[in-house]
């Protein structure tokens, strides 16, 4: 493609426009109209060009998750989109690609020859990169539809930050079923749940609630881990934020993916602003959430909400009063699953796995025996106590 059709078809991206202002892209455009300047302004703008393309460290890759992130007219009609669409698409596309095909060499010998300037040979050089891999505009939208699009494709995992906004978490925990032993009852349900959630099929918010260290967070994670190729998202949210869930509302209505959103911790010291929306937003606000959204929430409490004995006193209407809002937000989760602390039997299930996995080689009758031993230090049994006994042996094993 000439250079000078070229610079015009960059200002006519229409689908993917949003990739106009994309630094990358607009290094690649300032050059291109710099060749209708003068040799200086190519210069600045060759080197700014240069500048970008050395700090992405990889052209193709820069763009493709530029076009991946992208929320544009082709993913607003994904399910159907018109021929005109497809067609304007695969204009975008093959502008994209020609960009990308373009070497310094080329840059330079079209500005020697525009200026007069052999100066310029002496510039920087850099390759071409390679094509985007998709060709034209069903090709493309074949590519958001097996692997999404917009904001949340960026990762599996995200945390609300003060503010409101959602970013993604560069290293999630990578925690998977396998890693947590004992609890099958327990994580069956949330496995039941998940999968008809996933499947578009009625699903419940769920309440994990019971004793600390039993792994109620960490089988959440676990179950988003196993599940995240089928589009399914985290976003964790601290107690905290419980206002913005409009704002996340918002931004998750037109994603093709799945969300849980996770409340870790969640308890409240007394009905306030954030217990009331948390209950409108479950259930009974005039906004209702979306349909590819559901809450999993973690607690020690089984009400959530901190209760005294002088919360209690009071005539029988009042004592009634304080019971209805103990429970009026438990009650709103349609599945409550406990995680009480193993007995012996369990805890010590859970101890002979990990240590199977570990590697941990100790005759049966000693490994339990020390594994008592170190629970009754840690203030009793549970499957964090089980992985902390286990980390302690695999440090002493590796230190004789």
């Amino acid at each position: 493609m000439e250079l000078s059709a070229l610079r015009l078809r960059v200002y006519a991206l229409s689908v993917l426009r949003g990739l106009y202002r994309h630094p990358l892209i607009r290094a690649y455009r300032d050059a291109l109209d710099s060749l209708q300047q003068d040799a200086v302004r190519f210069a600045d703008c060759y080197g700014a060009l240069c500048e970008a393309l050395f700090a992405c460290q990889d052209a193709h890759r820069a763009i493709l998750r530029a076009v991946h992130y992208d929320v544009n007219p082709l993913t607003d009609a994904i399910a159907a989109p018109p021929s005109a669409l497809l067609d304007a698409a695969t204009h975008d596309i093959e502008v994209l690609n020609a960009l990308l095909a373009l070497d310094g060499t080329t840059l330079r010998i079209a500005a020697v020859g525009a200026f007069d300037a052999p100066a310029l040979r002496a510039l920087p050089d850099f390759p071409a990169a390679p094509p985007l891999p998709f060709r034209d505009g069903a090709a493309l939208a074949s590519f958001y539809r097996a692997q999404g699009y917009g904001f949340f494709a960026q990762s599996s995992a995200f945390a609300v930050q003060d503010g409101g906004a959602a970013a993604p978490i560069v290293h999630p925990d990578a925690i998977r079923l396998r890693d947590l032993p004992g609890y099958e009852r327990q994580k069956q349900q949330i496995l039941k749940n998940t999968r008809a959630f996933l499947d578009g099929r009625d699903a419940n918010n769920i309440l994990l609630y019971g004793d600390k260290g039993t792994g109620k967070s960490s089988t959440v994670k676990a179950v988003v881990n196993e599940y995240a190729e089928r589009g399914l998202k985290i976003i964790e949210m601290s107690p905290r934020h419980i206002a913005c869930f409009p704002k996340i509302f918002a931004e998750t209505l037109r994603s093709p993916f799945r969300f849980i959103v996770f409340l870790d911790d969640l308890s409240f010291s007394r009905e306030n602003d954030n217990f009331a929306a948390l209950k409108a937003f479950i259930e009974g606000g005039l906004a209702g959430k979306p349909e590819n959204l559901v809450i999993y929430a973690t607690s020690n409490r089984r009400h959530l909400i901190r209760e005294s004995f002088a919360d209690r006193e009071g005539d029988e209407v009042r004592v009634r009063d304080s019971l209805e809002t103990a429970t009026s937000l438990s009650d709103r989760f349609g599945l409550e699953i406990t995680f009480s602390v193993p007995d012996k039997d369990e805890y010590l299930y859970i101890v002979d796995q990990l240590a199977a996995e570990n590697s941990l080689d100790l005759p049966e009758e000693t490994l339990h025996l020390l594994a008592e031993r170190f629970a009754l230090r840690r203030n009793g049994r549970s499957p964090r106590t089980a992985r902390q006994f286990i980390s302690q042996q695999l440090a002493e094993k590796y230190e004789k």
